[in-house]
């Protein structure tokens, strides 16, 4: 989400329009989503607030979870956006600027409302038009010798120093109830969830982990539950212009022995 609307982009850039929230929002619930994601991923760029008459528009419209983030700095803003309506909160650029926010948000709010969201990008792939610097990671977070991934923050404009998988980690011990894991490199791709990267945060930690990034077909939903360990499939592009339905996608992984819940009927 950017600017107030839904849109879809390749790599976090080349952003297409892809409408209202709240409307689409009401088509998934009724298609019957399990969940919402909403993320502004261009609130902490260009240091802007989360929109919160948009979450409480779409709130009001919506009978499941609903999950945002974006633009969130302190936990005021957490408890902001769970008054407006949100059933989760989403932490990146912010957690990793201040990871005591993680746990000061947990504690005050439960673990269960806290998602941290993980944007990484595969080192020595192609290149990315990214400025240069990186934060202050500290050598238990620092990329080393055998990091295959880095954290991109500020809607993968700001590379950091720290490694994706060890962040994984640490982002659960702070508090984190779940992780929503985005492939940079996949992203808007179509061609399929980076399932190495999955895979290797799903083996290290306990707390529900959430793909994103890459899907282009149903296929694609169940690789990153089988061969990534995922406990859930965030899909945008093949949902927003019409390449399948909700109901769809939840057929074509039951029949594959996944478990989904029912689509609603009808949908």
């Amino acid at each position: 989400m950017s600017g107030g609307r839904v849109v879809k982009g390749v790599s976090f850039v080349e952003l297409r329009d892809a409408g209202d929230p709240a409307e689409l929002a009401a088509l998934y619930d009724r298609e019957g989503a399990d969940e919402l994601v909403f993320l502004d991923i261009t609130a902490s760029s260009d240091g802007r607030d989360i929109m919160v008459e948009v979450v409480r528009s779409v709130s009001e419209r919506v009978f499941i979870p609903l999950t945002v983030g974006g633009g969130i700095r302190s936990t005021d803003d957490v408890r902001a956006m769970l008054e407006a309506g949100a059933d989760k909160v989403s932490l990146n650029t912010a957690a990793v600027r201040d990871p005591e926010l993680v746990r000061d948000a947990a504690r005050r709010f439960g673990s269960q409302c806290i998602v941290v969201a993980i944007d990484a990008r595969r080192i020595g792939g192609p290149a990315l038009d990214l400025p240069s610097g990186a934060a202050d990671a500290g050598p238990d977070l620092a990329l080393g010798a055998d990091s295959t991934w880095e954290v991109v923050t500020h809607g993968g404009r700001t590379p950091t120093g720290i490694d994706a998988i060890r962040w994984a980690g640490r982002a659960e011990a702070l508090g984190a109830g779940e992780l929503l894991v985005t492939s940079m490199d996949a992203d808007g791709q179509l061609t399929g969830y980076d399932t190495e990267l999955l895979a290797a945060v799903s083996s290290g930690v306990g707390v529900p982990l959430i793909a994103s990034g890459g899907a282009g077909g149903l296929e694609h939903l169940c690789s990153a539950v089988r061969e990534g360990g995922a406990d859930a499939v965030l899909a945008a592009s093949i949902f927003h212009f019409g390449t399948h339905t909700v109901s769809e996608a939840k057929a074509y992984m039951a029949a594959r022995g996944l478990p989904v819940r029912p689509a609603r009927p009808g949908a």
